[in-house]
């Protein structure tokens, strides 16, 4: 496998901080590699420095011959006056690109809703992210190197993505990314940024949280509660619905004995009997609810009452409504027409997607302590705002920054702090992972497992709305919120067969599966098969390495080839392991 970028020894300092300390690293062709790592902790820098966009301290970068690298990075640079047309596909007309499948395909999953033709300039932020993102796509490049390319995407134009990039493995790719469900469908490498290093860990993000918390078990002196922390995903990663679509490249019996004593994430029935006691029987009553907004329907004569200890999750495309009908809950949106009734005793947190405005010379420690020291837990148990500080990364000199110096991740980060010491009874979240690192998510994810109240959250991260919310509705876009049993699954599979007729939906299901069922026992047995024939080869490797156990010339290219079959062994049993749980 050819080797396409080199960083060695590569050092990086910002202010007083090193950032990088003597890393060294490659990446191979075809390599699908996740990186994650707090906020501040060097993820952007280090994506810079394999791209060449910035040079190191010391050290050196190298490129192959002749490479073409595509970087999505945060801020865009279009060109004035240039159309989508001009920056996508080079300003060719509709008849030209259209005849091109993975363009095609590109263009109507991430701007079906916009001209071509419409200058950059006049688009949204979010609008501008999606056209960087199929310019990206679309150019052909050897690497794709993509910072938060989630961001501003809907769950399905998500599961579209990861789907494209897992099928253009040609490609290599590095790609930073909150999102864990998307970083489990598209990886097959993590790194990890931290303390100024790199580890590297084989397999996506399942198979990352096993090795990590493996490493922290054995690690002296490590964190008795980053440790559960770590434990309580890996649970949760094996039992939910995650499971299911992850190709586990870890060891499925480490796995199941490291976690066969932790319990389930929250215990349901005890929260509600604590919500029922702080909010009474009523949390929002909604009947024969209109909402219009520009024009548009968003909710049409909806009844829906939301009960004490509720966890819901909300999704949609954009547009459908998602935000108002949070704010139409709080009462900052009046409805058009109808009721909506609210509980005597709601104490309600809303987290919006908006940054609250700080006062920029005040310190983190100062702002947290100012609103309140003590806090308690659903089992009564008091937290001290400085025990909520350290868990959300605000830890020595961060306790002393001024306000108007964190950015956006850290404020975002403030803003959920602040919001949890007022002890809310009912919260209200619109997009809460939206700059926040994986780190913080796992500790968010654990503070609500023990929340006593009612939940609605707004999100497009699939991993963290399976995780928090125990039921799913979707808005449809004509007026309705429907609950969904089956969850973000049955989302997806509802619009991906809106679209395609029905007996053609109908004969396919029927042809689909038994072909599928023959295939995938057939695949079975081949791979068992050679398996079977790998298994004999590396018997037969190790005789040979007995007999010539003198020869250190010989040993060393018996070991070469022992590895090499090793890693074909480790390849055909995750194939065996994906078509299993298929």
């Amino acid at each position: 496998m050819a080797n396409l970028l080199n960083v060695e020894r590569v050092s990086v300092g910002y202010g007083t901080r090193t950032l990088l300390d003597g890393v060294s690293l490659g990446v191979d062709e075809s390599d699908a590699i996740g990186v994650v790592g707090r906020n501040g902790d060097g993820k952007t820098t280090l994506l810079q420095i394999l791209t060449a966009t910035r040079p190191p301290d010391s050290g050196r970068v190298t490129h192959t011959s002749g490479l073409s690298v595509g970087y999505l990075h945060q801020a865009d640079d279009f060109a004035a006056e240039a159309t989508i047309r001009d920056v996508i596909v080079g300003g060719r007309p509709d008849h030209i690109w259209a005849a091109e499948a993975d363009t095609r395909a590109v263009v109507e999953h991430l701007l079906s809703e916009v001209s071509l033709d419409q200058a950059v300039d006049n688009l949204s932020g979010g609008e501008r992210r999606r056209v960087a993102l199929a310019a990206v796509l679309l150019a052909g490049h050897d690497v794709l190197v993509l910072d938060e390319p989630t961001n501003h995407l809907d769950v399905e134009v998500i599961g579209w993505l990861a789907g494209h990039l897992a099928a253009q493995r040609t490609q290599a790719l590095v790609v930073v990314s909150h999102d864990r469900w998307f970083l489990d469908a598209v990886c097959t490498r993590m790194w990890e940024v931290h303390d100024g290093v790199v580890d590297a860990y084989d397999g996506g993000y399942a198979a990352y949280v096993l090795a990590r918390a493996e490493r922290m078990r054995v690690a002296a002196g490590t964190e008795t509660r980053r440790r559960n922390l770590m434990r309580k995903e890996l649970a949760w990663l094996r039992r939910g619905p995650p499971a299911r679509t992850s190709k586990p490249k870890f060891r499925i019996q480490a796995a199941n004995d490291l976690i066969a004593n932790e319990p389930d994430p929250r215990d349901s029935l005890a929260l509600q009997r604590f919500a029922t006691a702080r909010l009474g029987k009523d949390v929002f009553d909604l009947h024969r609810v209109v909402l219009e907004l520009g024009g548009k329907t968003l909710l049409d004569k909806l009844d829906w009452s939301i009960g004490p200890g509720a966890r819901i999750g909300l999704v949609g495309v954009n547009g459908t409504g998602k935000s108002s009908i949070l704010k139409l809950l709080i009462g900052e949106l009046p409805p058009t027409s109808g009721t909506i009734k609210r509980g005597k005793t709601l104490s309600i947190g809303y987290l919006s997607q908006a940054l609250i405005e700080l006062e920029p010379n005040e310190r983190v420690l100062d702002a947290v302590e100012n609103s309140r020291r003590i806090t308690e837990t659903a089992s009564g148990k008091e937290v001290s705002a400085s025990t909520l500080l350290e868990d959300f990364g605000f830890t020595g000199d961060k306790l002393t920054t001024r306000l108007g110096e964190l950015s956006g991740g850290e404020r975002r980060r403030l803003q959920f702090l602040r919001l949890l010491l007022e002890e809310p009874n009912v919260l209200l979240l619109d997009e809460p992972t939206n700059d926040l690192d994986i780190d913080t998510l796992t500790v968010l994810e654990d503070y609500l497992d023990g929340w006593p109240g009612t939940l609605i959250v707004v999100t497009h991260d699939r991993y963290f709305l399976e995780r928090v919310a125990d039921v799913t509705y979707a808005l449809t876009g004509n007026g309705r919120c429907d609950l969904l049993p089956g969850g973000i699954e049955q989302y997806l599979e509802g619009r991906a067969g809106a679209d395609a007729p029905e007996p053609a939906k109908a004969a396919d299901r029927g042809e689909s599966h038994s072909a599928r069922s023959r295939r995938t026992s057939k695949d079975l047995a081949r791979i068992e098969n050679q398996l079977t024939k790998l298994d004999d080869r590396i018997a037969k490797v190790h005789e040979a390495m007995a007999v010539a156990a003198a020869d250190h010339l010989k040993v060393a290219e018996l070991n070469d080839e022992l590895r090499e079959l090793a890693g074909r062994k480790e390849s055909l049993e995750e194939e065996w392991l994906a078509l299993a749980d298929d």
